[in-house]
């Protein structure tokens, strides 16, 4: 069984939507894309920090789920990193209430033995240095896959590219990928984030779908259109546990097998949106999931009878 080693926040959300309010929930990115990943069948380990505030409830709602948790570090006295958060009317854009970094402000990651040699390593949304220190760490991975945002564009943009250099693929959204690349056309912000060092860009549209670009190839996966979307939080992550979750358990990191996790990711991602926070990923059955894939399947299927 491949050997899949998580990188990511595991911490508190309370999240506003036009559809109401939450208190302290489960949230970060490492929980998300453990959640998705866990869909397949793979070993998943992940590196993260709370405080002893966090509850056991939310630790045995991973293990149950066959997540490793030998790399997650619990510090004694110390309070779980916290985000809130309230999204306008579009579900498109936010206002980020409070942010209290914690036990994360001091936060140096230790890859367990077991997980030096995983298959693939993702690295969910943290400071740079902390993604560097577990590339240092590990040996010989498959694929490394990157996912950042503009805040560290803003913030340690000289750091960021050092971690961009070293990895196999990265994950951001096109508003990010227009930032960090300085063109507007995706199609030359992905070539000239590729030049950086990663062979595949995919750049996440939200309810638009994704794109996938390898040398002079690309591929487009929709969004499937949902009747309602709850809560936009933790989507990006749940597509980036589906995409390297699909990719471990197939073995298979070519750019044909991407186009199959790029559709995995986004088929999870849909579902991530219809409750608060990680409510749906924690319920969510396999029928349900081969269910909506055939749909997506429909979505994209068409024949070509040339005139």
């Amino acid at each position: 069984m491949s050997k899949l080693l998580i990188v990511g926040t595991v911490a508190f959300d309370a999240i506003e939507t036009p559809f109401g309010k939450t208190d302290k929930i489960l949230g970060g990115a490492g929980t998300y894309i453990a959640l998705s990943a866990s869909q397949f069948d793979v070993e998943s380990g992940i590196v993260s920090v709370v405080g002893d505030d966090f509850p056991q409830e939310y630790l045995d709602l991973l293990t149950d789920r066959n997540v490793n948790l030998e790399g997650l570090e619990i510090v004694k006295g110390g309070k779980t990193f916290f985000w809130s958060g309230r999204y306008h009317n579009d579900m498109n854009s936010r206002d980020t209430l409070d942010t209290q970094l914690n036990v994360l402000a001091e936060f140096s990651p230790v890859v367990p033995k077991d997980y030096i040699n995983s298959d693939i390593v993702m690295l969910g949304n943290l400071h740079p240095a902390v993604q560097l220190s577990v590339i240092d760490q590990v040996k010989n991975p498959k694929l490394i896959v990157l996912d950042t945002m503009n805040f560290w564009m803003d913030s340690e943009l000289d750091l960021l590219k050092q971690v961009i250099a070293k990895v196999d693929v990265i994950t951001i959204n096109d508003e990010e990928a227009r930032q960090l690349s300085g063109e507007y056309s995706l199609v030359k912000a992905a070539r000239k984030i590729r030049d950086m060092g990663p062979d595949y860009v995919v750049i996440k549209k939200g309810e638009h779908g994704a794109l996938l670009f390898h040398n002079e190839e690309m591929f487009f996966a929709p969004a499937l259109p949902l009747e309602e979307v709850f809560d936009p939080t933790g989507a990006g992550d749940t597509f980036a546990g589906g995409f390297v979750g699909y990719l471990a358990n197939t073995k298979d990191t070519s750019f044909e097998n991407m186009k199959n996790a790029v559709i995995y990711g986004s088929n999870l991602a849909s579902f991530c949106v219809e409750k608060f926070g990680t409510e749906k990923m924690l319920e969510l059955d396999k029928d349900e999931v081969d269910q909506r894939l055939e749909s997506f399947q429909a979505l994209t299927q068409f024949e070509i009878n040339l005139a």
